[in-house]
């Protein structure tokens, strides 16, 4: 190809598109390499989303529209649809580039340069505590392998893309969690992209495809129990709002943020930002846009539940590749679990193949369809176990050679319940009818702690109670485990019923089980009352009734 003297709109809408494209190719290996500073919904996921808000946006943009209308809809879009720590941060560099261009016309080499360097400073001053050996750094890195190489377009893009792969690959010098972890900064590899897509369009160089899942490997250290400054956050809540209020105000507004939380990133201008903060407070986090302003699009994320969930499912991941020695049935049956106890009572029940994940760490398609043909049957049933990952289950059937059904279990009590009619010998089909009756047999409850205040129709939650969930939602609030495990199963049981299970999960404790097992023998004494060992985060209690 030609190589261009200059950017057009039509090369930067490209570039986007391109861009895009390769962030949802690589989502799952960025997501993977997430350590630092906290797996905050996932990187690669945020940076996707982000990018495709802006994507979104383009698309309302006529093909040949001039530079300015491309350009105000990669500001707009990215700051309206920035996810996650490493999002904002995304959004504001995508702003920072474009914020210079003109409103016709292209932009020419030494432009392009500057514009680099200015998203390079606009990015580090929306950080309250920039660290290098992130995002930041790889930005830096490219604004300067660029300036190195402003002799034209083509020479450009591509010293951009060098200085960032070196910058990326020196990133685990800069921050100790990546070095102890054995990966470069999640971030940064997003960001890498970028500068791929641009080489692409405006090169013609090849695109690079992401590594295999497995090759990936995560050497995940438990959370110190003190920190110093560069490693990984233990703050628990991760607070994300669009904020509209007038700019004298956010002075202010970043004051407050900085003596309550880290990870700060507060982008945007002119009356709309788009602001994010990893904090133990809730409330005065909220309060402070209040104060300055109207926040909006409010999302609060336990950080907590997505370490510990990811933790389990990396760890898992050996687990549910082990070979199988028995011979392979003629339908076999894989689940998804999250706890290893779990675990061993679904390989009891004549699981073949296990893949773990749960509420926040949905397994791929890929990882579902790597268990079925592990299975070595003809025929197989999934349990998904939970209602995130029926919609990813689904597609499997259509990927193998194998006749796969899908058994809807929203629930890891369902799944134990549909185990109790499968059969081996028979078709995947029987076996979906039979375990699909078995498993609605069930009425599954679980217990966690609330990481939000909100109102629900059993009355108003905080921060911190302990709630019991059924079908219905929220059945029971309490400050206490043991209390709101047995208003939800007051809640739960019929007479009719005659077989309570409960599973262990991490939180629980022999006195608050046998405050719940005596409770039950006074209130329900026709059941009988089985208790197992789950090992399931989050939740201290899964219950069953049958």
């Amino acid at each position: 190809m030609t190589s261009p003297k200059s950017l057009s709109a039509a090369h930067l809408r490209s570039a986007i598109g391109t861009f895009a494209e390769l962030l949802r190719s690589h989502k799952e290996v960025i997501n993977r390499l997430n350590v630092y500073p906290v797996p905050d919904g996932d990187t690669g996921t945020n940076m996707t989303l982000t990018v495709e808000s802006v994507v979104a946006e383009l698309d309302e943009v006529k093909p040949d529209a001039p530079m300015g209308l491309v350009t105000h809809a990669i500001a707009h879009g990215s700051l309206m649809g920035a996810r996650g720590n490493s999002g904002v941060i995304l959004s504001q560099l995508l702003r920072g580039l474009v914020e210079k261009f003109p409103k016709e016309g292209d932009v020419d080499t030494e432009l392009f340069v500057e514009s680099l360097e200015h998203a390079d400073v606009l990015a580090r001053q929306a950080v309250v505590r920039p660290i290098e050996g992130t995002i930041l750094s790889i930005a830096r890195a490219g604004a300067e392998g660029a300036r190195a190489h402003a002799e034209n377009l083509t020479a450009m893009v591509r010293g951009a893309r060098e200085r960032a792969r070196e910058a990326l690959a020196y990133t685990p010098e800069q921050l100790d969690v990546l070095k102890k972890a054995g990966v470069v900064d999640s971030g940064g590899s997003g960001l890498l992209l970028w500068f791929e897509a641009l080489c692409h369009v405006l090169a013609g160089d090849p695109l690079p495809q992401p590594p295999a899942l497995e090759t990936i490997h995560v050497h995940v250290q438990e959370q110190p129990a003190h920190h110093d400054e560069g490693d990984i956050s233990e703050l628990r809540y991760e607070v994300m709002y669009l904020l509209d209020a007038d700019d004298s105000t956010m002075h202010a507004f970043r004051e407050v943020w900085s003596g309550i939380g880290d990870s700060i990133v507060i982008v945007g201008g002119e009356g709309l930002y788009n602001c994010h903060i990893h904090t133990d407070d809730i409330g005065a986090a909220i309060e402070a846009a209040i104060d300055a302003g109207r926040p909006r699009d409010i999302r609060v994320t336990d950080l907590s539940e997505q370490v510990i969930e990811e933790r389990w499912v990396r760890e898992g991941i050996a687990d549910s590749s082990e070979d199988v020695d028995e011979p392979a049935p003629a339908t076999a049956v894989v689940a998804v679990v999250v706890g290893d106890g779990v675990g061993r009572i679904f390989k009891t029940l004549g699981v073949r193949r296990l893949v773990a994940g749960g509420q926040s760490m949905n397994p791929s398609t890929a990882d579902l369809v790597e268990a079925v043909l592990a299975t070595g049957s003809s025929e197989v049933v999934i349990l998904p176990n939970n209602k995130n990952i029926r919609p990813v289950a689904e597609q499997v059937d259509a990927l193998v050679e194998q006749v796969v059904t899908v058994v809807p279990t929203n629930s890891i009590v369902e799944g134990f319940a549909a185990l109790l009619a499968y059969d081996p010998d028979a078709t995947a089909e029987q076996n979906r009818t039979s375990m699909g009756a078995s498993a609605c047999n069930v009425v599954a409850g679980e217990v966690t702690q609330a990481v939000r205040d909100t109102a629900t129709d059993a009355g108003q939650v905080h921060v911190g109670d302990w709630i019991g969930l059924g079908a219905q939602g929220v059945q029971s609030i309490a400050d206490s485990i043991a209390v709101a495990s047995n208003h939800l199963l007051v809640a739960l049981i019929k007479p009719e019923h005659e077989l309570l299970t409960i599973i262990e999960g991490d939180g629980s404790n022999p006195a608050n089980t046998r405050r719940i097992t005596e409770f039950v023998a006074d209130e329900f004494p026709q059941l009988s009352v089985e208790v197992h060992h789950g090992g399931q985060p989050l939740y201290p209690y899964y219950f069953g009734i049958e």
